[in-house]
């Protein structure tokens, strides 16, 4: 049978020239690429058995676990699309996700059945539903008639019978970004692999041909072992382990349902984690707090990387003193675009910045390319190998991925930049968050690096609130450090120092804690509502 450029065949091929090399680690559970392989095919057999298919849909409503990553790959296997599902969702949202998606079958752990049995029977379509155990101790209603994980694949076939499949099998990844209803974003599997996976060969060409995966798996006597921070329903986490797996690698996971950094270090030193992936500072802050509280053997690290959101330079300088043989790296990269590019150095001025290849661009109104060195703002924008569009909206989609005069496809997910006289590409911000004051234009992003570079600061979040005068005012909601007490003086002074004037922030509203995303991304939403229901003296 021809091998394809699709993730089960591409993963197959590993195991079959790796299988007893370890693949897996989550908590007591080791399962190397055999077992792995054999279950993810026990629970394809077992979807197959309920009529699912090629082209459908399945849901992972899952907290990190390994059957979260066999559930993707029995889809994979069916040439059907796994939708990663928010673990942190309430009954409304995940009704309409799944119905969004049109889900025919959902894989959840058993904490979240009262949440199932309350959407299930506006789901029609959705009918067939397993379980994951774990400590929760939840009844499962037997209205849902769903099986238990184990007893779902305990009884069926190993044997890979599912016949050729094809690089245009979807892989669909649903994000919320950090406005607006989640969206999915539908990707052939030949095109994912090379945009977002790294095609096979991480900070190196790619292959090319995909019979070389397993081949150089195997001739890898020392792969990469990952361990993703961002939960596996996060693009981040998901394509972090897909890639490790890729390599022939193990992919260690996390138990603990919350980030618990002393957790992630002990795993790191106990099963020589080599490549950590994160996103931003709502992970790195207490994970570099953590190795300054005790000592770690983190000599195996080579990599620790965060992308998603934005990585302060004091929390990168807090690591560094650490992880002194460790590459620090900045990834940018988004759920529509794969990976685009990463800055190894130092962000002196508090802007995310990295290099571009040919693929990516800034693009005037004009759809051109702006001139690097002119200080004009553009869209960051990526071509060659693209999504097919989103999932049911082809609205947005048509807002999305455009067309220049020339001919070419791109992809322009909302952030703004600049390109400087080097072809550096300097990331301004999301345009939907940008704050009009004045007539000036004020990228929230910039202002949260300048407060987050203060001591007395945990984490920020800078949203736009009414303004009389100038439109909008630029309101901070920050977390403080423990102990410490601020005022909107002492941070507008300090932020003074990085950053214009105009942008400074005008109100200041203190929370006990920041609402993030499971996976470190802000809510905006959140925070503007914090601001505005605010009194307004700040």
């Amino acid at each position: 049978m021809t091998l394809h450029y699709q993730l089960a065949d591409l993963f197959e091929n590993v195991a079959d020239h790796v299988p007893q090399r370890e693949a897996v680690v989550y908590g007591e559970r080791r399962l190397t690429f055999h077992q792995l392989d054999q279950r993810a095919t026990r629970l394809a057999h077992c979807l197959r058995g309920h009529r699912i298919g090629a082209g459908d849909r399945v849901g992972l409503y899952l907290y990190n676990c390994n059957e979260y990553l066999e559930g993707a790959l029995a889809a994979f296997k069916l040439g059907a699309s796994p939708v990663n599902i928010n673990f942190r969702y309430v009954e409304e949202e995940l009704r309409y996700l799944c119905d969004d998606a049109d889900l025919k079958a959902l894989i959840f752990h058993r904490e979240f059945a009262p949440r199932v049995v309350a959407v299930a029977p506006r789901l029609p379509a959705m009918r067939t539903l397993i379980y994951v155990e774990d400590a929760s101790g939840v009844d499962v209603d037997d209205a849902l008639a769903a099986t238990e994980y184990e007893a779902a694949i305990r009884e069926q076939s190993s044997e890979r019978d599912f016949g050729e499949r094809s690089p245009d099998d979807v892989y669909l990844l649903y994000t919320g970004g950090t406005t607006g209803m989640p969206k999915g974003v539908m990707w052939r599997h030949e095109d994912v692999f090379f945009a977002g996976l790294q095609g096979g060969n991480p900070g190196g060409p790619p292959i090319t041909a995909p019979e070389q995966l397993g081949e150089n798996a195997a001739a890898n006597a020392n792969p990469a072992v990952t361990l993703p921070v961002a939960p596996l329903m996060h693009g981040n986490g998901h394509w972090s382990s897909m890639i490790g797996l890729h390599g022939g690698g193990k992919v260690v996971l996390a138990q603990s349902r919350r980030l618990d950094a002393h957790e992630i270090w002990s795993l790191v030193e106990r099963e020589k984690v080599s490549v950590i992936s994160i996103v931003g500072d709502a992970m790195a802050r207490p994970m570099a707090q953590a190795l300054e509280e005790k000592e770690y053997n983190v000599s195996s690290v080579f990599a620790f990387s965060s992308a998603g959101a934005l990585f302060s330079e004091d929390v990168k300088d807090r690591l560094r003193a650490k992880l002194t043989t460790t590459l620090i790296i900045d990834a940018f990269g988004m759920s529509e675009a794969g990976h685009q590019g990463m800055n190894l150095g130092k962000n002196a001025d508090g802007k995310l910045r990295f290099s571009i290849d040919a693929l990516t661009a800034v693009l005037d109104d004009d759809l051109r390319r702006v001139e690097p060195g002119s200080g004009k703002v553009g869209m960051l924008a990526r071509t060659g190998r693209l999504p097919l569009g989103y999932w049911k909206d082809p609205e947005k989609t048509a807002c999305t991925f455009v067309t220049d005069p020339d001919g070419r496809r791109w992809v322009m997910a909302g952030d703004m930049a600049t390109i400087d006289a080097d072809g550096t590409a300097v990331v301004l911000g999301r345009g939907s968050l940008c704050i009009n004051s004045g007539g000036e234009k004020i990228y929230p992003e910039e202002v949260e690096l300048a407060l987050r570079s203060h001591l007395g600061v945990y984490d920020a979040v800078v949203v736009g609130v009414p303004d009389e005068r100038w439109g909008q005012r630029v309101a901070a909601v920050v977390q403080p450090q423990p102990g410490a007490s601020l005022t909107l003086d002492e941070l507008a002074q300090h932020c003074a120092t990085h950053i214009a004037r105009y942008k400074l922030p005008r109100e200041l509203h203190l929370v006990d804690a920041m609402q993030r995303s499971p996976a470190g991304k802000a809510d905006y939403a959140w925070a503007k509502q914090i601001a505005t229901e605010a009194d307004g003296s700040g």
